[in-house]
This record gives structure tokens, C-alpha cells and sequence, in this order.
């Protein structure tokens, strides 16, 4: 534990964002997951509504620094080309 008072405030500022971080993150793989389950189950308009809200927080961890700009870019176009696939199955 440092000893030095601006240290101190360091560790206690760094606790607090990696938490918001893990918890930010962990919000943004379950949407992407979730998104990537509606496809899986054939549900265009849950897929739709899934890929929305998977963008969102895709667009969002970008600005906050979490993930890269083209990771996101990546995943999007990867769950846009599955639903998109669905879309002209049915």
C-alpha cells in the first residue's frame, strides 16, 4: 500500500474505473451475445432489435476507450452480415 497521499488517491480512483470497466465490458459482450443468439434461433425481428442495442453498446465502449474503434467496427459488421443472411432466408 503506498504511502504518499496522491498514490493513495491513485489506487482508490484506479479501483473504482476498473470495476466500471469490467462491468461496462461485461454489459457489452452480453448484448453482442445476445444479438448473436437471436440469429442463431432464426428470430428476424428479435435479431433486429438485439443488433440494435449491441451497436449501441458497441459505439459507446469505443468512446469510452474499452475496446478499439475497428474491434467494434468488426463486430458490428460480423453481426449485421448474419442477420442480414437471415433476413434473406426468410
Amino acid at each position: 500500500m503506498p504511502n504518499i497521499k496522491s498514490a493513495v488517491k491513485r489506487v482508490k480512483t484506479i479501483e473504482k474505473r476498473r470495476a466500471l470497466n469490467a462491468s461496462q465490458k461485461s454489459a457489452l459482450r452480453t448484448a453482442v451475445k445476445a444479438a448473436d443468439q437471436a440469429v442463431v434461433a432464426t428470430d428476424v425481428e428479435a435479431a433486429k432489435a438485439a443488433l440494435i442495442v449491441a451497436t449501441k453498446k458497441l459505439d459507446k465502449a469505443v468512446t469510452k476507450g474499452l475496446i478499439h474503434k475497428n474491434a467494434a467496427a468488426r463486430k458490428k459488421s460480423r453481426l449485421a452480415k448474419k442477420l442480414n443472411a437471415l433476413a434473406a432466408q426468410a
